[in-house]
């Protein structure tokens, strides 16, 4: 098993939050092995024995939820709405755990949308410095120009911040519009929506339909599945280098 922080486990077993663990390491009250640890301390929470003012901490292994759902349209990206309007965990029948969507995809968008119990790994995937690209497919009702294409790739500023570069590409082109494939690697509010704005394009239908290498494969609208161990944990590593977890 992979090493990580002394804090992190002590949290991750619901002794204490992370930062009051990082106190009681400081003060010299937290061992591993029989040593006194220190702040940079790194575990195997299957292998080594830490204790806390002489209780050794039993290793538990946390189990969580991972689901990954088609999002349909008309769908808040939220677990509740005071309005009453209809929200993506309604669709999870069979569901106990409480999950919480990572990220958010808007009323009238659709697609590819994480939830999870993981508190952790849902911080690390909604940090500014993650890049996991997200691709999306966006339906405009006009035929896109170079012009435009060029405004939609560049480092447009949207409500007061600059935005990382996008990739856009035409897919296809018929009498209703124009289809295009964009990959993004940050996610502001209603990015897509704004930045079609400054190109004077109106968006008929936008839809997520990757994350990483997470992809629907054929799921439909409205329906969700159990992320795979691999997918999470491919998930964990790719965000893991960039908050020096």
């Amino acid at each position: 098993m992979e090493k990580i922080r002394l804090q992190k486990f002590i949290a991750d077993q619901g002794i204490m939050s992370r930062r009051a663990a990082e106190e009681e390491i400081k003060l010299g009250n937290v061992s591993v092995n029989g040593h006194l640890a220190t702040l940079g301390t790194k575990i195997s929470p299957t292998e080594d024995v830490v204790t806390i003012r002489g209780r050794k901490i039993k290793y538990v292994k946390n189990s969580y939820t991972y689901i990954l759902i088609n999002k349909p349209r008309g769908y808040l990206s939220s677990t509740s709405d005071d309005r009453g309007r209809k929200c993506v965990t309604d669709l999870l029948d069979g569901i106990d755990a409480r999950v919480y969507p990572v990220g958010r995809l808007d009323l009238i968008s659709e697609g590819m949308l994480l939830l999870t119990d993981d508190g952790e790994l849902k911080n690390r995937l909604t940090h500014p410095s993650h890049s996991l690209p997200k691709i999306y497919r966006v339906k405009v009702a006009e035929e896109v120009s170079e012009e435009q294409l060029e405004i939609l790739s560049s480092p447009l500023v949207i409500d007061g911040y600059q935005i990382r570069p996008v990739e856009v590409k035409i897919s296809s082109v018929d009498e209703s519009g124009t289809v295009l494939k964009m990959t993004l690697l940050e996610g502001r509010n209603r990015q897509i929506r704004k930045m079609c704005e400054e190109a004077n394009l109106t968006v008929r239908r936008l839809s997520r339909i990757s994350i990483g290498n997470l992809k629907l494969d054929g799921l439909a609208v409205g329906k969700w599945r159990h992320l795979t161990d691999a997918e999470v944990e491919y998930l964990k590593k790719a965000t893991r280098k960039k908050n020096n977890v």
